[in-house]
């Protein structure tokens, strides 16, 4: 994954490796990928309405996405205390965690705008 950008998909993954192994089936990446994730390596990154990406950084920490290119970045932003605890929630859900995306537009976006 230090190879390819930041936050790369199972797809991207799977070119970069397949270049350099062509026998490689995509399966196995996408094994690979999650075993990674079930044993703490890398961790997913669920985005709605794309496909999953996958970080190597574990801590707690949030996203950027790029609503042109949809690339996604880390954010510089430390964590919000006691999030879970100030969400009302008049329906009974069982808060279990969050993940918070920020949109907006990349440098490289930008200057195409």
């Amino acid at each position: 994954m230090k190879k390819l950008k930041c936050h790369p998909t199972a797809d991207e993954v799977y070119a970069q490796v397949s270049a350099e192994h062509p026998t490689i089936s995509r399966g196995t990446v996408y094994r690979n990928l999650n075993q990674l994730m079930a044993d703490g390596e890398i961790i997913g990154v669920a985005l709605p309405g794309s496909a999953n990406h996958f970080d190597d950084r574990r801590d707690r920490h949030f996203h950027a996405q790029c609503l042109k290119c949809g690339s996604v970045f880390d954010m510089d932003l430390e964590s919000i205390p006691d999030l879970s605890r100030q969400i009302k929630d008049p329906h009974g859900f069982a808060f279990s965690g969050y993940d918070i995306i920020f949109k907006g537009f990349c440098t490289e976006c930008q200057k195409d705008r």
